[in-house]
């Protein structure tokens, strides 16, 4: 696996970089609470899938511009956005703001940000829709009310999948690779 230092303006980022070397990538975003080992057996079976894998070692401080330079050096302009918690709060303003950059989102464990929470927070209500295919990952965390809500900020096929359990990364890693497999095709 490589591991990369990737700056833009005054701060840099680490990723990690994985997989075969194919026209998909699918770009990782973690929640600030998970290891940095987190999706590592998401990212196995990505890679049985063909899939080349980036995985950022944290998405704080990381917005839609900064986000676009990243992905450019990294070379990965038309990718799959997944996100877990906070990094699907990521993922849904990257996909929002940048028309035509991906071809598809997992979102995990959390709506989109212009709806509220499961304690009634609303975290952008500025937020535009996604133009995506879009997956999100209903959870302990993310009741299927709460997901069934962000399907009027999909502009894309809409999918929702329901994992019984909190943690989807550590317990549900054979479900979560088969939605990012189909993410990446062109149906």
């Amino acid at each position: 696996m490589e591991t990369r230092r990737i700056a833009v303006g005054d701060r840099s980022w680490t990723v990690r970089i994985d997989g075969p070397q194919s026209r998909h990538t699918v770009v990782l975003l973690p929640d600030p609470a998970d290891a940095e080992d987190a999706f590592d057996r998401v990212i196995a079976r990505l890679h049985n899938s063909e899939l080349r894998t980036v995985t950022f070692e944290t998405v704080e401080g990381l917005d839609a511009t900064t986000g676009y330079a990243l992905l450019d050096q990294l070379d990965a302009p038309w990718a799959v956005l997944v996100g877990n918690g906070a990094g699907a709060e990521v993922a849904w303003q990257l996909a929002a703001r940048g028309y035509g950059r991906f071809i598809g989102m997992v979102a995990i464990g959390r709506g989109h940000p212009a709806l509220a929470d499961a304690e009634g927070t609303v975290s952008d209500a500025s937020c535009p829709a996604v133009e995506i295919s879009t997956t999100v990952v209903a959870t302990k965390r993310l009741p299927r009310a709460l997901a069934d809500g962000c399907m009027r900020y999909v502009y894309g096929e809409f999918r929702i999948a329901e994992l019984d359990t909190a943690d989807p990364l550590a317990e549900a890693d054979h479900e979560l690779a088969t939605e990012i497999v189909l993410r990446t095709g062109r149906w």
